[in-house]
């Protein structure tokens, strides 16, 4: 798109235009069409009443009257304020009929750019949240075979230099487990701090931290049901433009919290709805209404994040709760809650 300035002709190359009114800068304010009429009307006018004047016959005798000079000053100058009122109103209705063309333009191109994604189904660009997850499963997959190497080549020096004694019979201490009874119900509890930092997701390919509290979500089947369902509304949401760093929600009192948890909804537990970005609220109103899967996806969020927090509350204190809330996953819940209506 080209600037009207000449510095940003000179020092950027030429680039296919953008439709998007919205980023183009409006005309610099010159001479048009309605400052030469009313300079030329103006003109006329002054003219018209000079010769008036100077053509009229005058009283010699007449004393000169402060009150007739005045009306007399009055009748010349007033047309003229006239005509340059009218001009400025013109001028503006003009300005706004732009601005409203440049507005239109910039819907337009934002209704085509929406329809263009929708088509093409994202191909050729990877939403940037699935993207960082990608590049953070890179990283863990080379850890994990950099340790799996070292513990080989530790395990078979240790056979090497130490032959272990035979082992005496010893009674079986693994428990029977019933019939149907299966790993994940007998699996030790998944910590509060690894499940708040899983719903946060890792920061970057060198958090590893993160990843592995991820990872250990993971395999908590509530906890990756939920992770999951978050995963896939932050990546729908990246497709819009719309990011949780970028939200600043208000910060809700953790009893407000517990009140959602036990079932409370509407107005009671408004505090949560603490989402007060105007752009980032339509976007996701607009989708929600015009994307059935963008749609379904949210509902399941929230439902999922509904059923996983309430099992949260009971055993969560005051400082995890808040913990919570600051997490990525719990700012779309802010944010799609209220779009849902959760908080009205």
């Amino acid at each position: 798109m080209s600037d009207p300035s000449g510095t940003s002709q000179q020092t950027e190359p030429k680039s296919r235009p953008t439709p998007l009114g919205i980023y183009d800068r409006p005309q610099s304010g010159g001479i048009t069409a309605i400052e030469v009429t009313a300079v030329a009307l103006s003109a006329l006018w002054l003219i018209g009443a000079g010769l008036f004047f100077l053509l009229s016959p005058s009283d010699p005798e007449a004393q000169p009257d402060g009150l007739r000079f005045l009306m007399t000053m009055v009748a010349i100058f007033m047309p003229v304020a006239m005509i340059w009122v009218a001009a400025t109103a013109a001028r503006a209705s003009r300005v706004m009929r732009e601005e409203s063309q440049r507005l239109q333009a910039a819907i337009d191109a934002i209704r085509q750019t929406y329809i263009a994604q929708q088509q093409g189904g994202g191909i050729g660009h990877e939403p940037s949240v699935a993207r960082k997850l990608d590049e953070i499963a890179a990283a863990a997959r080379k850890t994990e075979t950099a340790l799996a190497v070292f513990s080989s080549r530790r395990d078979g020096e240790a056979r090497k230099s130490f032959t272990p004694p035979p082992l005496a019979p010893q009674a079986e201490d693994q428990p029977v487990l019933a019939l149907g009874t299966s790993a994940e119900d007998i699996a030790p509890p998944l910590p509060a701090e690894d499940f708040i930092r899983a719903l946060n997701f890792p920061e970057n390919a060198e958090d590893q931290v993160g990843f592995t509290a991820l990872r250990r979500a993971l395999k908590d089947r509530t906890a990756a049901q939920l992770v999951q369902a978050s995963q896939d509304v932050l990546t729908l949401l990246s497709q819009e433009g719309i990011y949780m760093d970028d939200l600043r929600p208000d910060r809700a009192r953790p009893e407000f919290w517990r009140q959602f948890a036990q079932g409370a909804r509407g107005r009671t537990i408004a505090a949560l709805g603490g989402i007060r970005d105007r752009s980032s609220l339509a976007l996701t109103a607009g989708r929600m209404k015009q994307d059935p899967i963008f749609r379904d996806a949210a509902h399941h969020f929230l439902r999922r994040f509904d059923k996983t927090f309430a099992e949260f509350e009971k055993t969560a204190t005051d400082g995890e709760i808040s913990a919570l809330a600051e997490t990525r996953t719990a700012r779309a819940f802010m944010l799609l809650g209220r779009v849902a209506g959760t908080f009205d």
